[in-house]
């Protein structure tokens, strides 16, 4: 038998409704009692920062979908959806999460502002979070605005001396900044660096690299200067770019950083954010969402030719991730709007969990 739980994924429900069901076993939790808890929980110099801000007063909720606006919500189920959201808060408060951003959720507006605002909620209920990123429809964009012709190479960039300089405009000048830009004006305070700032990663060549020029590995990380940002409730933005020992600069797959630096840090979570539901059982069938897994049980689905193409480099980071110290790696939904919020307010979650 596969070490894994299979569920139907679920589409009908709404926003409000997934955070009010009421099952706790998917982050072990068990089931609690509530009452009295709000009592309980101090101020912590993690929400102090944010509960100063006038411009973050309140928790947000889930933006309401199209059909469906922000009064057919009734404060009574809003209140109860902060307290069911406790326990989920207790566990990860003072946490580092590190989020790997892409995919759908970097192109559409409405999909950024979402796990944006997610991003500054888990920052102030006390959450550390570390966010990478990478960028590769818009070095597409500039590349062909430039005049030469993306190429790619089993799914990887071929990255020349002139791509690789527009790599780093984009990813380190543009992406960055935009994002660094969005997480400050939405109340928390970010902070822009790539791999290259305070040797935070160094790279090596690619195996590959005949093939695919500057594209890098990871050789080291370091992340003693992040360390203060994250303690002092910062959100480091970290573009995938990192320089080796002779200061050459590569293109580093963004889930591979992230997946090292979560390990260097001793992360609680790691999160990739995709464009698919998750580990799915059956490839063909959508609807056979695997919503948890152990390390054993991937690694069956791989040699079972379950878990193929794209989603092997992702499984991989996650597996290898977790054998350096993380508790979980995640792989989750980010089409499903504010999908970081399900993955880790709720048991429900927006993707598929691995374990050790």
């Amino acid at each position: 038998m596969l070490d894994a739980k299979v569920v139907p994924l679920s589409s009908s429900l709404s926003s409000a409704e997934k955070y009010q069901q009421k099952v706790f076993g998917r982050h072990g939790l068990g089931n609690s009692s509530l009452s009295g808890s709000m009592l309980e929980m101090k101020k912590s110099p993690f929400i102090t920062p944010c509960l100063n801000m006038s411009r973050v007063s309140t928790l947000p909720l889930p933006s309401p979908s199209p059909t469906e606006s922000s009064d057919s919500i009734p404060a009574q189920l809003r209140v109860s959806i902060y307290s069911e959201s406790l326990p989920f808060i207790q566990k990860f408060r003072g946490k580092t999460i590190v989020v790997k951003y892409g995919g759908a959720a970097m192109k559409s507006e409405s999909l950024q502002s979402s796990v944006i605002s997610d991003l500054v909620l888990l920052s102030c209920v006390g959450l550390r979070i570390v966010f990478v990123h990478g960028g590769g429809p818009e070095i597409n964009q500039w590349l062909v605005r430039l005049g030469i012709q993306p190429n790619f190479l089993n799914g990887l960039r071929v990255t020349d001396a002139s791509t690789m300089e527009i790599v780093s405009m984009v990813l380190v000048g543009k992406v960055n900044k935009h994002l660094v830009s969005l997480i400050n004006k939405a109340g928390a305070t970010a902070v822009g660096l790539s791999g290259i700032d305070g040797r935070l990663l160094t790279a090596r060549p690619s195996h590959k690299s005949a093939q695919l020029g500057f594209v890098g590995d990871i050789a080291t990380v370091d992340p003693s200067v992040i360390r203060p940002l994250i303690q002092s409730n910062h959100i480091p933005v970290i573009a995938s770019v990192a320089a080796d020992q002779e200061g050459q600069s590569y293109n580093i797959n963004a889930d591979t950083a992230a997946g090292e630096l979560a390990a260097a840090l001793g992360a609680e979570k790691l999160i990739l954010l995709t464009d698919v539901a998750g580990i799915l059982e059956d490839r063909d069938d959508p609807g056979s969402l695997v919503k948890k897994v152990d390390i054993k049980g991937v690694k069956r689905m791989m040699g079972d030719g379950k878990i193929a193409g794209g989603m092997i480099p992702k499984v991989n980071c996650c597996v290898r991730s977790i054998a350096q110290g993380v508790r979980t790696a995640s792989i989750i939904d980010g089409r499903l709007p504010h999908s970081l919020l399900l993955e880790i307010l709720t048991d429900e979650g927006a993707g598929t969990m691995i374990t050790g």
